[in-house]
């Protein structure tokens, strides 16, 4: 399926793009009852690049990337609609952001594989950062 797929990276969404955004967003988890439509517009435009992932129409997986825009990136918010994984839509998605932020020149790409996550990035050429450990603040709620 993932030949079948349409990649785009944005800067900005419609309201019904970005309705479809806070689906994905829900499903994980990642978006508060509370959020608004507004708060996605900021992170789609604050970030270095921001995919969404089309099949038949509509959008079944997204993925970004945050940045200094010179020497380091972080990937994050990689999703695919549960009834479209294993279909190689996340691999695509990661390769390209992962190709993009290499032609801007990024250098040291890293991520934080989250839900049993690492083997999907391992296959994907991502490696674990050996003496190091992700850490957030006391009142990040995951």
């Amino acid at each position: 399926m993932a030949s079948r797929l349409t990649l785009r990276f944005i800067s900005k969404a419609d309201p019904s793009t970005l309705n479809c955004i806070i689906t994905l967003y829900r499903a994980q988890g990642w978006w508060g009852r509370y959020d608004k439509p507004a708060l996605l517009s900021r992170i789609i435009s604050g970030s270095h690049c921001f995919l969404t992932a089309e099949h038949e129409g509509r959008i079944i997986g997204i993925g970004r990337a945050i940045s200094d825009g010179v020497s380091d990136a972080y990937i994050q918010d990689v999703t695919v609609l549960k009834s479209e994984r294993g279909t190689g839509a996340g691999s695509a998605i990661v390769k390209a952001i992962y190709k993009r932020l290499k032609t801007d020149g990024i250098k040291w790409i890293g991520l934080i594989a989250q839900d049993n996550s690492a083997a999907f990035y391992s296959r994907l050429g991502f490696k674990i950062l050996r003496r190091a450990q992700p850490m957030l603040s006391k009142e990040t709620n995951v």
